[in-house]
């Protein structure tokens, strides 16, 4: 029996969003298993990546990317977000926080640092690929007025984003490995923030008020989470106040997965 085109869609989209609170759970699993074995705590989730916890870390962060990427968004807006916070979210893995604890990790670790030199290259490079063949099947699927603006918008900004982080990446090394995980990961939360207030508005002109409500709250209190790490981490780097808030923010995170999940489990997207 052939398989449903529509119903294969709906089901990619499913577990797409499965696999992204999958990948909060390993991101967990890996940073209680190096707390629980070093007896102590890391600054942050980020600080993990000089642990033995590194590879989950990074694997991690990178499957999020691929997975946002891969989603569809219910509106153009709201893929435009996505697509954001896909990109950015394999920089912010491949690029090593600067910030560490006095906790020393249960196993010595390679400097993540010096891998910096070989990831990102290549993340411009595999950026770069994928930007090339999403000019191409804009160009290709165009419409009769040429190429939509949303499209436009992402093949700018994405050309931009990829653009200034190479030339930074380039020009001045030693600044981009002091800042650049910060200045990916604050941006990316933000496009994620957005997203789930997107969501709220979506289901309010559904009349879902009950996912209104759990959207919105998400929506506000991670953006209050982020803003408090932010601060916190300017002010004293070396708290695990970072950390706990982190861990909200990330649970945040997983929970609006599931909730979507639940509430598009048989359509895939709000308006198809």
């Amino acid at each position: 029996m052939a398989a449903d085109p529509a119903l294969a869609a709906v089901k990619t989209s499913r577990y797409l969003r499965v696999g992204l609170v999958a990948l909060v759970l390993l991101l967990f699993s890996g940073v209680a298993r190096e707390w629980a074995v070093s007896g102590c705590l890391q600054p942050s989730i980020s600080a993990y990546v000089h642990t033995p916890a590194q590879p989950v870390l990074v694997g991690s962060l990178v499957g999020i990317g691929v997975a946002l990427l891969a989603l569809q968004g219910s509106t153009e807006v709201e893929g435009l977000l996505l697509n954001v916070a896909g990109m950015l979210a394999p920089g912010v893995a491949f690029i090593p926080t600067t910030t560490r604890g006095e906790c020393l990790p249960s196993a010595a670790v390679g400097d993540p640092s010096a891998t910096v030199s070989t990831s990102m290259p290549a993340l411009f490079v595999a950026g770069a690929a994928v930007g090339v063949f999403a000019a191409v099947l804009a160009v290709r699927e165009r419409r009769p007025r040429g190429v939509p603006r949303a499209d436009r918008v992402g093949l700018v900004g994405t050309a931009a984003l990829l653009g200034a982080g190479a030339v930074w990446f380039a020009l001045d090394r030693d600044s981009f490995l002091a800042h650049a995980h910060g200045v990916a990961a604050v941006p990316m939360f933000l496009a994620v923030i957005a997203v789930v207030w997107l969501n709220a508005r979506e289901a309010a002109g559904e009349r879902r008020r009950r996912y209104v409500a759990v959207y919105r709250t998400i929506a506000v209190a991670m953006l209050g989470a982020l803003a408090l790490a932010v601060v916190v981490d300017l002010a004293t780097a070396a708290s695990t106040v970072v950390l706990w808030v982190e861990v909200v923010l990330i649970l945040l995170f997983g929970v609006f997965w599931v909730v979507q999940t639940v509430e598009l489990w048989s359509r895939g997207l709000r308006r198809s």
